[in-house]
């Protein structure tokens, strides 16, 4: 069978590394609270937010009082956790009791079912009880309610930071009945729903929680449907890739007061960057994502452009911009404009507006030449240390990207923007980033200040310079030298700063300033390895970071690359750069190459770890399959093999 659906992405919780899990309908985000089997914490459904909320829960069983707080040791008493399931539309827990009372067994079972809700602000909570004891007992459930200040934020408020009401709302909690008498090996049900907005819902408990889960099976069936189902030989593969895809959906807003339906968050699951950064949404899956959410990638480009982005980094979800302008906004929105070029096709008006846009951003920053002096810290990378800054090597390079794809839109929908002379300027770029910041010593770019003076900071962005074409063969080849253990390459993944820099690398911001990486960064290393033809070292890439698949249901915002690790506070929990995985594996691995024109080629790789397949894969309303190995590839289009041979380029669907 062809494609996903929602069970596709359960999780045993056993596997877990990240302490707080989240679980989001894309209308509601609420949080399990560690260690319990029925605790619930923090719910954010904007513009409601509720950050201290939560909920607990007692049972009294035959006067005997079960706890369930999540205590570890001896002093663990109460309801012990067994194991459960992360799910797209909700978490599964399980818990024991099993203890003697005055020589009297009680022996409960116990399951409980949250569900964020869709349409209304809060979750649903379902509690079974099965009674393993061999008589009968009286069983009560108390639950408490404990929210803390709840209120509403507006929604241009929603940034990087979970938001922290002001105003104090009641919220409300409703619930079926809650005390039962229990024979041996009978089950009780206790329905619960906490709505932040203080509403009395006419609907019961499981109700609601019936009508969210099926509100997210049918928008994940909706989002994936063009989306191929990978089946791979190689332990790990799949797993990532699913995990991946899970990533992106986590990150999806339904809400219809947001700026777009979906609304791709850079993260928002823990309530933080509830807000749409382009680097993030456009600038790592843009390909993924144009799969994902078809045309309406189209409405988040142009919400991105309304909301100036040559001002700001993001947008809110009422479509406002947020934060400083970001050096990489324009190539990311480029990227994504190219991307949705490829899929569904884009307006001449888009792409007049983005060229306004790329050059309005570019001409906020002081020009240097023919490159651009891009500022500090808050206008790149966010590094602590003085480095990568000012005239840097990316994102120049990325600039001339921009503008070599502004060129072909321009070619492409007929749209009066001298496209020879964008290409020509690019080809400037590129020469000037060669020339002028290459220290052929270090065998590394530097970046050159206001005053004159270079530093040699070794970021993992250069290899988006390579990326960018800014590269001779002798400068990428000295580049690739630093893909060792050691420098950029670990164990479980891509340190953002060499670790030979002693300068530079630190272990206290994983994602840009050594130690580990933003979670993007690892996958589309490889994919640029893939895209020069240098297989078997882009195959090394990915395959350190295939242990994420196994130990997260949702990709975090970083991860360290010396263990199976992450930082458990301060980071945000999820991110939409997660399908970056899924990226990596269609345009690298796979070698699928979307074009402009809506033509697909395929361009595989020279060597392959393992056999694969894809199924499903719909471009251009054509339904194709693929099954590649070292020796071999059939395709398949609407169900017919156009192809079955020896492992060559070729083109899978002509220019539409």
């Amino acid at each position: 069978m062809a494609g996903y659906d929602a069970y596709d992405f359960d999780f045993d919780l056993r596997r877990r590394i990240a302490e707080t899990l989240w679980t989001t309908s894309g209308w509601s985000t609420v949080a399990l609270v560690p260690g319990t089997v029925c605790g619930v914490g923090g719910c954010f459904s904007p513009p409601y937010a509720a950050p201290q909320a939560r909920l607990s829960v007692v049972l009294e069983a035959d006067g005997t009082r079960i706890t369930d707080t999540g205590a570890s040791g001896m002093h663990g008493t109460g309801l012990l956790p067994s194991g459960g399931t992360w799910r797209l539309d909700g978490v599964e827990r399980r818990g024991t009791y099993h203890r003697r009372h005055d020589g009297r067994l009680v022996s409960l079972q116990v399951r409980s079912e949250l569900t964020p809700l869709h349409g209304r602000p809060g979750y649903a909570l379902l509690v079974a009880v099965r009674n393993r004891s061999e008589r009968t007992l009286p069983l009560r459930l108390r639950p408490e309610l404990s929210a803390g200040p709840v209120g509403t934020v507006p929604l241009g408020e929603w940034g990087w930071m979970p938001p922290e009401p002001d105003a104090v709302l009641p919220g409300r909690l409703v619930h079926g009945p809650l005390e039962v008498v229990l024979g041996p090996s009978d089950e009780a049900v206790f329905e619960l729903a906490a709505l932040l907005d203080g509403a009395t819902p006419a609907e019961s408990p499981a109700r609601l929680a019936a009508e969210s889960r099926a509100a997210v099976g049918r928008r994940t069936a909706q989002v994936l449907a063009r989306v191929p189902r990978l089946t791979a030989e190689l332990p790990g593969l799949d797993e990532y890739y699913r995990r991946s895809l899970a990533s992106g959906l986590v990150c999806l807003w339904d809400n219809p007061s947001f700026a777009t339906v979906p609304f791709p968050a850079t993260s928002g699951i823990d309530g933080g960057a509830l807000c749409a950064y382009a680097w993030d949404t456009g600038g790592y899956a843009p390909h993924t994502l144009s799969l994902m959410l078809g045309r309406g990638v189209g409405d988040v480009l142009e919400a991105m452009v309304k909301a100036d982005l040559t001002d700001h980094y993001a947008i809110t979800p009422d479509g406002a911009g947020t934060g400083v302008a970001y050096a990489y906004s324009a190539w990311s929105l480029v990227m994504l404009a190219r991307a949705a070029a490829c899929h569904d096709g884009i307006t001449p008006e888009l792409v007049a507006r983005l060229h306004e846009t790329e050059t309005l951003l570019a001409d906020r920053f002081p020009t240097a030449g023919e490159l651009r002096d891009y500022g500090a810290q808050e206008n790149l990378l966010e590094m602590r240390s003085t480095g990568w800054e000012h005239v840097v090597a990316s994102p120049n390079a990325e600039r001339a990207s921009s503008l070599d794809s502004l060129a072909d839109l321009a070619d492409q929908y007929g749209v009066p923007l001298r496209a020879d002379d964008l290409r020509a300027q690019a080809g400037r770029i590129r020469d000037a980033v060669s020339q002028e910041l290459w220290d052929e010593t270090a065998g590394w770019f530097k970046s050159r200040y206001p005053d004159g003076h270079t530093e040699l900071a070794y970021s993992v962005q250069a290899f988006d310079v390579l990326r960018a074409g800014a590269c001779t063969p002798s400068m990428a080849k000295s580049l690739l030298a630093h893909l060792r253990d050691g420098a950029f390459l670990a164990d479980y993944g891509v340190s953002s700063v060499s670790g030979e820099d002693r300068k530079h690398y630190e272990l206290g911001d994983l994602d840009w300033s050594g130690g580990g990486a933003y979670t993007g960064e690892a996958p589309q290393l490889a994919l640029t390895l893939w895209e020069r033809g240098e297989s078997r070292l882009a195959w090394d890439v990915l395959r350190r970071v295939l242990w994420m698949g196994r130990h997260f249901p949702y990709f975090p915002q970083d991860h360290f690359c010396d263990r199976p690790a992450v930082q458990q506070r301060g980071r945000r929990t999820n991110v939409i750069a997660g399908l970056t995985g899924t990226e990596a594996v269609l345009l690298g691995l796979a070698g699928l190459r979307p074009q402009v024109n809506g033509a697909l080629d395929l361009k595989p790789p020279t060597w392959l770890p393992t056999a694969l397949e894809l199924r499903g894969l719909v471009y251009h309303g054509h339904e194709i399959d693929l099954a590649l190995s070292s020796e071999h590839c059939e395709i398949s289009v609407d169900g017919r093999i156009i192809y079955s041979g020896e492992v060559a380029p070729l083109q899978i669907l002509g220019a539409r």
